[in-house]
């Protein structure tokens, strides 16, 4: 009981789904003519006798252009095919753009008037070229075309089917194949009477026959071969991989530019055992590698603790979920003549005070840090070529715009993947171009002495060592902050380990023995603590919350009404 139930709901549903999936209209007649020319290509003349049982505006006709074939000899290749000469005759109609045939792979011919009605029955007639369309193989060319295609939203009756061969080429009822029914259904047809007779292949449908929603009605020929011209490109390269030669093109001329403006001159690192004199760290670490980091503006801190301007103190909080914190005392006032960035830096640790926990800045210090990165870029330019900033913001411009220009070419031309490999370098670009700065004499000396300073820090062996803080016990402490700013820090202490070095009398951890090793480890321990505070922002939350078939040839796609 219960099957016989679900079969009257099945058929019932069948019942109410036929009508929409014809969407309001019949077929009731419906010719094709393709003419073959040797050429290459070939012209089709669609004809339909439609019914509308409700008020429609028209038709609308999908041709499909790209497709997924295996050859002859079992590799793969993606065909394009190209309709060209669209002409509707007797009706308004428009035609989707090339752009919207690369993105959809299809190309649409909507036929009517959206301010018209139509019912009951209407005639209309379809003209079109199809280039790219022939199967070159080694012993024969194929046409292979699905002319009544599997995506039409309404049943066909009545269908007569002719394709007109190249004048002077015959052959017989053997090199002709007619296929009916579902997509890869590859029997031939008996629901087609086909006739082969002075240059005509003629092909009618049985009067009983109707073809509906997913059938296909699909002809393949062989035609003789060398028959057809195959239309091949003047260059194939470009018309696969022509994009791949245009982002060579892009990245060629950025890299000419980059290299007179943005690369800089040779700094060969000359041996320094000290900073350049004058110079913070956060200077030393802007222009070692042109950027201006947290680590860079960090820096400062122990640098001013070298000078005798703050106190640093690690503090260990007890109790089960307390987190560790480090309290900064201002010593000194920071003398006048500062730079702006040090200034930022200094009075915004201390506008409330002589003293400030560092866990009291988290998501507050942020615009400081800010203000202070571009205050430190602003007083970096006296070591750069002025013309080379005025370049890069030419560059970004152009590549910012390319975006809109670019992009949009290779898609129309090469479609997504061009799109997306022409987008993501000019991202790239982008990215890079923000280097497109150029030291000027005094900046490429200063680059010299800063290199060779680094180096040493990272090949410095014992006994030079020793002989520095003979020179100079305080050796350490005042290079300690450039270290940091280069991030090298850790290596850098631990060639003091055994040097008998004290700790800098301005940094206090409690809880610990006073020694070099845990000083160091303490210290950059803080410091990493320090960066990641004073960056932090408050969070924001969102929501969101013959070796053919039926349907196997060109031409694929349907249409429907509107």
């Amino acid at each position: 009981m219960k099957f016989i139930k679900i079969l009257v709901i099945t058929f019932g549903l069948c019942l109410w789904g036929a009508p929409a999936l014809s969407q309001g209209f019949n077929v009731d007649a419906y010719e094709v003519d393709v003419y073959i020319h040797e050429d290459g290509y070939f012209d089709v003349v669609e004809k339909y006798d439609v019914f509308f049982t409700q008020q429609k505006h028209g038709i609308y006709r999908d041709i499909q252009t790209k497709y997924d074939l295996l050859t002859e000899t079992g590799t793969k290749e993606k065909r394009k095919i190209e309709i060209s000469d669209v002409e509707v005759v007797g009706h308004n109609y428009t035609v989707s753009s090339k752009f919207e045939q690369r993105f959809n792979n299809f190309m649409q011919i909507k036929i009517g008037d959206a301010d018209i009605w139509v019912e009951g029955p209407v005639s209309y007639e379809i003209r079109y070229r199809v280039k790219n369309a022939f199967l070159f193989e080694k012993n024969t060319t194929r046409f292979y075309w699905n002319l009544k295609p599997t995506d039409w939203y309404a049943p066909f009756k009545n269908m007569t089917f002719r394709v007109h061969l190249p004048e002077g080429m015959s052959m017989d009822d053997s090199d002709v194949y007619m296929y009916a029914g579902p997509t890869g259904f590859t029997e031939p047809t008996e629901d087609f009477e086909t006739l082969v007779q002075g240059g005509v292949i003629t092909a009618s449908s049985r009067p009983d026959y109707t073809s509906v929603y997913g059938q296909a009605v699909t002809i393949l020929v062989n035609l003789p071969t060398d028959s057809i011209a195959e239309i091949k490109p003047a260059w194939p390269f470009w018309n696969s991989h022509g994009w791949t030669l245009i982002l060579a093109g892009i990245w060629g001329i950025f890299y000419m530019i980059f290299r007179r403006h943005g690369k800089d001159d040779p700094a060969p690192a000359v041996t320094s055992y000290y900073p350049p004199e004058q110079m913070d760290p956060a200077m030393a670490g802007f222009l070692i590698d042109d950027r201006g980091s947290t680590r860079d503006l960090i820096s400062l801190i122990p640098y001013w603790g070298s000078q005798g301007l703050v106190k640093v103190e690690q503090i260990d909080k007890k109790g089960l979920f307390a987190k560790d914190d480090t309290k900064l005392v201002r010593l000194k006032e920071l003398p006048k003549g500062r730079p702006h960035y040090e200034r930022k830096i200094f009075d915004g640790l201390f506008e409330d005070g002589e003293e400030v926990l560092v866990n009291s800045l988290r998501n507050k210090f942020y615009t400081k840090m800010s203000s202070a990165k571009i205050l430190l870029k602003k007083a970096a330019q006296q070591y750069y070529i002025r013309k080379s900033k005025r370049i890069l913001g030419w560059v970004a411009f152009v590549l910012v715009v390319s975006i809109f220009l670019v992009v949009p070419f290779l898609f129309y031309f090469w479609g997504f993947l061009a799109a997306i490999a022409g987008f993501v370098s000019i991202i790239v670009l982008l990215i890079m171009n923000t280097f497109m700065i150029k030291k000027n004499r005094r900046g490429t000396a200063v680059l010299s002495e800063l290199k060779g300073f680094k180096k040493f820090i990272k090949t410095a062996e014992e006994g030079k060592l020793k002989m520095l803080l003979g020179e100079s016990p305080m050796y350490f402490e005042t290079t300690m902050a450039y270290a940091m700013s280069f991030g090298s820090f850790k290596q850098w202490a631990k060639k003091f380990d055994d040097l008998n070095v004290p700790p800098p009398n301005w940094y206090h951890h409690t809880g610990h023995h006073s020694n070099f090793h845990n000083f160091s480890n303490s210290f950059n321990s803080s410091m990493t603590s320090m960066g990641n505070v004073m960056v932090s922002s408050p969070s924001s939350s969102g929501s969101g919350g013959g070796g053919g078939s039926s349907g196997g040839g060109f031409g694929g796609g349907g249409g429907g009404s509107w």
